[in-house]
């Protein structure tokens, strides 16, 4: 039970033991741990997919990122829905604040935790958005039949498992399983490009490990995320993951090395 003075934030619980694996919810546990707020996570399960479309690119809040299923988890609508009225869509993370208020998409919420607690600051004006999200789109689409497939069969609780692959099979036309079989062949060698270019790209500054150099962002909390996320799947995706980012994945263990002040926190 949160006190008054504590956040707590919503996230999706994997199998024994539970802990944090989307990349999405990484993004405000990232933001929570590095403003060093006082929070509780409460987990959710039971999803459902709400949308034909399975993955969708928001650009919002300073055109910074949100790439996420659109989800709807019916323990949170039953929870939250008198604080969203009229609202459709039910997805993580959802923060509650301590004043009580009620804020869903990690945007919404790093904008917000952003104006409450300004410094150490997530530098949310990073300037090279659109490049970042171009190689993540260029990077993760063509994994979506290797992780979409492990999420299912690696990390989510039984409770959530039918919902999951039958919604899943709706959207693809297919089971979850003929989704994996027919695209893993080219998956890793699609996603080589994309790869390459972002960790290009945290090599351009050459004065720290992250996006900005040596100054840490929310960017890099982005990404980071990912990471997590791939590395949450297995050993065995998470070593293809950056075998295909063309250095043996030093560029990546040296950014997630970095942020460890604000990662070892992943339940809880």
């Amino acid at each position: 039970m949160a006190s008054d003075s504590q956040y707590v934030l919503y996230d999706i619980p994997t199998k024994d033991p539970v802990r944090c694996w989307s990349w999405n919810v990484w993004k405000s546990r990232f933001v929570l741990n590095f403003k060093g707020l006082d929070y509780v996570t409460e987990w959710v399960s039971n999803t459902r997919n709400i949308s034909n479309t399975m993955h969708k690119v928001t650009m919002a809040m300073d055109h910074l990122l949100t790439l996420r299923w659109q989800t709807e988890y019916p323990e949170i609508r039953t929870k939250l829905q008198e604080y969203f009225p009229g609202k459709e869509e039910f997805t993580v993370p959802t923060v509650r604040l301590p004043n009580g208020e009620y804020i869903m998409d990690s945007m919404a919420i790093a904008a917000r935790i952003e104006k409450d607690h300004p410094e150490p600051s997530l530098h949310l004006d990073y300037p090279h958005l659109d490049r970042y999200i171009s190689n993540l789109k260029e990077a993760l689409i063509p994994l979506q039949p290797i992780y979409i497939h492990a999420v299912a069969h690696r990390l989510l609780t039984e409770k959530s498992l039918p919902f999951f692959l039958e919604t899943r099979a709706e959207d693809l036309g297919m089971s979850l399983d003929e989704f994996h079989e027919q695209g893993k062949a080219n998956a890793w060698k699609d996603s080589v490009s994309g790869l390459t270019k972002m960790k290009d790209m945290l090599l351009e500054e050459k004065d720290g490990p992250f996006f900005m150099g040596a100054t840490v962002s929310y960017v890099d909390f982005l990404w980071a995320g990912v990471l997590l996320f791939y590395k949450a799947l297995g050993d065995d995706i998470y070593a293809e993951f950056l075998k295909a980012s063309g250095d043996g994945g030093k560029t990546f263990t040296e950014l997630l090395e970095a942020v460890k002040p604000w990662s070892g926190r992943a339940s809880g």
